[in-house]
Formats: C-alpha cells, structure tokens, sequence
C-alpha cells in the first residue's frame, strides 16, 4: 500500500501504514525514484501494489505510476484516486494497509471509495473564496466577504458546503457514522478554533478527540490558511468489516483479480459490473424460508393415477422396476443467474477472517 503524497500519517492504526512518498524533485526520475525502489521489491516478492493519490492533485502521482508500470513491465501496480481531503486520505490509506493483508489484493484497490462513504470529513471555514475542490455558489462566494460568517464544507461521504446559521451546525450535517465515533482535527496555522470547539464538537458527541498536526497540503485544498479539518470515524469493532460485506465482486475476464467497477484497476480490462447484492433484514439468513399457505377452498378430486406394466395401481402389491426411465428425457433449461457462464461465483471475505478493528486511544 503506498500513498503518493506529501500526506503524514495519523497514527490511529499503530503500525499498519501505508508508504508515504512525497514526490519532491526537480524531474521524474528524483521524484519517482523511492517509490521505484519500492514497487519492483514487492513486484519481485510476487505482491501488487495500490497506489493512492489525491485526485485534487494528481499530475505528478500519475506520473510516477505510468512510469513505475513501465519500466517494470507489470500491470501489478493499481492506480486508485481519491477526492477527499488530506487528513481523510490519510486516514483512509492507513484503514486500507490495515485490510491488506486479509483482502485480494483486487478489493483492497476497490475498498476506498466505499470506506470514504462510512467517514464524515470535511473543514470549517471561514472563507469559500478561493475553495476549488468542492462545488460552491456565487452566493457563498460572496458570502465569504461578509463578516462574522461560518461555512461547514464537506468532502465525505457527500461533497457539500452550508452556511452556519444561529450558532447551530446540526443542520448541515448529511450523516453520521455508527457509534461510537471518534474525531480527528487539523487546524491551519491562522485558524480560530473557539467556534469550532464550542459549536461542532458538542453536536458531533465523540467519544474520544484526536489533535493532528497541520496537513501540508490542508491550505491547498481548502483554498485558505484559517480553517479547521475534520475526521468523523466509527470506532466500533464491525466498523471495517461491514464496507467489506457490502462489495459485491467477480473476477477480471483478462488476469482474474476481483474486480467490482466495470474496469479492472490492474490490468484496465473491461468486464461486466456485477450484480449489486439485495439488501436484507438482519439475521434474515437464519430464518427458514417456507411457503405461504395455501388459501381456504373445496378440494376439487383429480384424475387417477395412471397404471401399466411399469406403474402398478394402488393396493396391487407390485412395486415398479428400479432402473433409468425408458421415454425421452425432459430437456434440461439453462440457468438465468445473471453471471458469465465461465466466471467463478464471487468469494467475498468472511467476517471472521479480518482482525478485530481496535482504533489506538
């Protein structure tokens, strides 16, 4: 698992982290030189590895993965971007070096976007202005020159960005992850964080708040030096298992790794999206499917039973001869499962094999 961004880790998993390369340099070979190094070890150990990067800032990390593919000759290597904010990326890319080892190595490169929809990230600001990596208004634009105004904006699960009204931030919050939820927070160099403190923390109800030094690259996504990121994470056992659950995978039609979207993240093959999974009450697997009864009504007699030589009728003592049908075999109807006729069923992690998820206090 490598990161490829000036991005610091948090901390929060202990020891699972994912590689941090910072892509300093003048040219391509400084900068993708470590990261070089550290994709043909693991290529050569029979391993792949998922590279991360920011969307929001991609050049150079899309760079270094072409060149790393190349010089390597390998499509081992899986490019995986993210449109989060710095301190969610690198909470994310330590949540995914903690899942690797149990995953193929397939749905660790699919799991990001789904473990960025189980988080609630985002910054508070007190200027919009120069934000350019989540949809604004002109009105909120303008809004930013007003004094005394507070934004709350949003990249995970949704991208959003509200005005805070009355002091009261509980509107503007689009989801809250399972309890319990702990916090981390990041503020800028020339933030005001009493508002903060007094306003969000209180309605957010964590049970444990983490401080974080500033990101480097918090003042260019969020377009000001006076903001104060966020994490919110569920901190429960199940927190890192359910996402798993949910992916819904088959195996790629060129080099058989799962895959979920209709592209391979390895090979870039296109295959066919699979089926999404029903959603299901739970524990409804152990409950016994039986039919509903049949409804009230006169019973209307049927035919007799046929009788021949190979059939005796009832009460005749006989019993018919043990052995294969002599008449024509019914014909035999394919099955309509959705699947491609030659793709293995979908063999998604069970539960019980991923570690139990304790986040670090």
């Amino acid at each position: 698992m490598a990161l490829l961004a000036d991005i610091p880790s948090t901390g929060h998993l202990g020891n699972a982290r994912a590689q941090r390369f910072s892509l300093d340099g003048d040219d391509l070979a400084t900068q993708t030189g470590e990261f070089l190094d550290f994709a043909f070890h693991h290529v050569n150990q029979g391993r792949k590895v998922v590279a991360l990067y920011p969307r929001w800032r991609s050049g150079r990390a899309e760079r270094a993965i072409r060149f790393a593919r190349g010089a390597l000759r390998t499509d081992h290597i899986a490019a995986v971007p993210l449109d989060v904010s710095p301190l969610a990326l690198s909470l994310l890319a330590d949540q995914l070096a903690y899942l690797a080892p149990y995953l193929p190595s397939g749905l660790t490169a699919e799991l990001g976007d789904t473990l960025a929809a189980h988080v609630l990230a985002g910054g508070w600001l007190r200027s919009v202005a120069n934000l350019s990596t989540i949809p604004i208004t002109v009105k909120q634009h303008m809004g930013s020159f007003a004094p005394g105004v507070v934004f709350l904006a949003f990249c995970a699960p949704v991208k959003r960005v509200g005005r805070v009204k009355k002091a009261n931030p509980e509107q503007n919050i689009p989801f809250r992850p399972l309890n319990p939820t702990q916090i981390l927070v990041s503020a800028g160099r020339d933030a005001d964080r009493t508002a903060f403190e007094q306003q969000f923390l209180p309605v957010i109800g964590a049970t444990a708040v983490h401080e974080m030094p500033e990101q480097p690259l918090g003042p260019t996504y969020w377009g000001t030096t006076k903001y104060v990121e966020f994490v919110v994470f569920s901190a429960h056992q199940d927190a890192l298992t359910h996402p798993v659950r949910t992916l819904r995978s088959t195996a790629c039609g060129w080099c058989r790794e799962r895959v979920v979207s209709s592209y391979c993240r390895f090979c870039g093959a296109v295959n066919r999206t699979p089926a999404r999974r029903p959603t299901a009450a739970p524990h409804a697997h152990m409950r016994p499917q039986t039919p509903p009864p049949a409804p009230a009504g006169p019973r209307i007699p049927g035919p007799p039973p046929p009788t021949g030589p190979h059939l005796p009728g009832p009460g005749t003592g006989h019993h018919a001869p043990i052995g294969p049908p002599t008449g024509p075999s019914p014909p035999v109807r394919p099955e309509t499962t959705g699947r491609h006729p030659h793709s293995a069923p979908p063999t998604p992690p069970s539960p019980g094999s991923l570690p139990e998820y304790r986040p670090a206090r």
